[in-house]
């Protein structure tokens, strides 16, 4: 292992990309220390360690995590890069819905760069609302009596500093994504975020040897030794659980037609069509998350309204409690879980286009007719590997509630043992492995999954 990280350096081209990469992450970490001017990190901070179970602490535990904490700590990046995957992903439905973009995805890099600008140009608009509607909020959150803006600061003219500056965080920050993509190494926008979640780990690691005594017999919400150890394995389990799954295919077996030039025979190999399980990725857990802190947020803000004690009250604050935690939040959590897994595979994934395509290259599925049979049997074959890709998001998602209620756990260290968290960081890890070796193995160098062993996938 040690041996393939030299190599790494060995290579030019490669050592380059590398450095560069390393330089623009250090960059981005910058910003997270830079606050807005007028904002009182340490009140912020309190708010955010106090009230991470309200719906109002939820959503912005949301928006901190992609962030890198840097909202948590009234910094400039604070917005992150969640209104350019907002942007992202508003223009990855409207493809398939405007026929225009849908022309101009298929023109190739110049209907995609026009695509990229539209999207920039919407990022703008949603970074500008989002720093406005921020700023308001912020207006309203206070500590112990103090507020996070001073009172004499709150006014139009604040929001619109604030937001110009959010603005500009983010812009900055789709940059740095943007030059990791053309002169760096792995998915630019991704390395990102897994940054800013890979900064809070030192921190959790803290919390856990504060809490550490060598005792068997350790005192209430201590950790000893026998515990540390379960802890371990258990993350070690999970971590291995969700790279296999990640990687995890069916590989439908694809024949290629023979066809005769003079007196050659071409075609006729044999080659595989691998369908990811988990096709949908991290997004439906995103989804889901966001739609049930929106309607904790609001009942809270509702709750405000009435005396306690008034009717309007008691039923506000009961719809509160079930819409954070309890049976029926994880019910409801699993069931969007598993309608955007099927909604986002339906959206990244055409049976009918894929099976036009194979039928035009001359190819087909042994045992299956060309076109509509076709297209039938890979959307039947998508539909159960995606039960498999839902059950397993699901499972992740709820995993960091059962491992902080089962261990009495803070939820920051809990948070890593699954939910959203977990997946970004194998899945761009793994992604920047596989480009690392894929670079070493053209130079002729062993990269590190040569000669090991990888994952298979079903076959048929």
């Amino acid at each position: 292992m040690i041996e393939q990280f030299g190599n790494i350096f060995r290579i030019p081209e490669l050592r380059k990309k590398v450095l560069i990469t390393l330089g623009l992450i250090a960059l981005c970490r910058i910003g997270v220390y830079i606050p807005i001017p007028g904002i009182d990190t340490t009140v912020l901070k309190s708010y955010f360690n106090q009230f991470t179970q309200t719906g109002v602490g939820q959503l912005l535990g949301l928006v901190d995590m992609f962030a890198g904490g840097a909202l948590s700590s009234g910094a400039i990046f604070g917005l992150g890069v969640m209104p350019y995957i907002s942007a992202s992903i508003i223009f990855q439905l409207l493809v398939g819905v405007i026929p225009y973009l849908e022309k101009l995805q298929k023109e190739g890099d110049a209907g995609r760069k026009k695509i990229n600008q539209y999207t920039r140009l919407t990022t703008v608009g949603l970074c500008l609302f989002q720093a406005f509607i921020m700023t308001r909020t912020l207006y309203t959150v206070e500590f112990s009596g103090v507020p996070v803006i001073p009172v004499y600061l709150q006014g139009v003219g604040f929001q619109m500093m604030a937001a110009l500056l959010l603005t500009t965080g983010t812009m900055i920050l789709m940059w740095i994504g943007e030059q990791i993509e053309e002169h760096g190494i792995g998915s630019g926008i991704s390395i990102v975020i897994m940054v800013g979640i890979i900064d809070r780990l030192p921190s959790a690691f803290s919390q856990v040897m504060q809490n550490f005594t060598f005792s068997v017999t350790p005192a209430e919400h201590q950790i000893g030794i026998v515990k540390l150890l379960v802890l371990i394995g258990m993350f070690l389990a999970i971590v291995g659980g969700v790279v296999y799954i990640t990687q995890g295919q069916r590989r439908i077996p694809v024949q290629q037609a023979k066809h005769t030039r003079g007196r050659k025979v071409y075609g006729g190999q044999r080659h595989y069509l691998p369908l990811r399980v988990n096709q949908a990725g991290v997004m439906p857990i995103i989804f889901a998350q966001s739609l049930l802190i929106f309607p904790a947020a609001i009942m809270q803000g509702i709750q405000v309204r009435f005396d306690p004690g008034s009717f309007g009250y008691w039923i506000t604050s009961r719809l509160s409690e079930v819409l954070q935690g309890g049976v029926i939040y994880v019910m409801l959590y699993i069931l969007l879980i598993t309608f955007f897994c099927y909604f986002w595979t339906a959206i990244q994934f055409n049976p009918k286009e894929m099976s036009s395509n194979m039928k035009d290259y001359g190819s087909f599925i042994p045992g299956i007719r060309p076109g509509q049979r076709t297209s039938e049997y890979l959307e039947g074959i998508m539909g159960k590997i995606t039960l498999a890709g839902a059950a397993f998001l699901a499972l992740i998602a709820i995993l960091p509630k059962l491992v902080a209620g089962g261990f009495e756990l803070n939820r920051a260290i809990a948070g890593f043992y699954g939910g959203t968290g977990l997946l970004i960081i194998v899945g761009v890890a793994l992604d920047m492995v596989q480009k690392i070796e894929s670079h070493m193995i053209m130079r002729q160098y062993s990269g590190f999954l040569s000669g090991g062993t990888r994952i298979r996938g079903r076959m048929g």
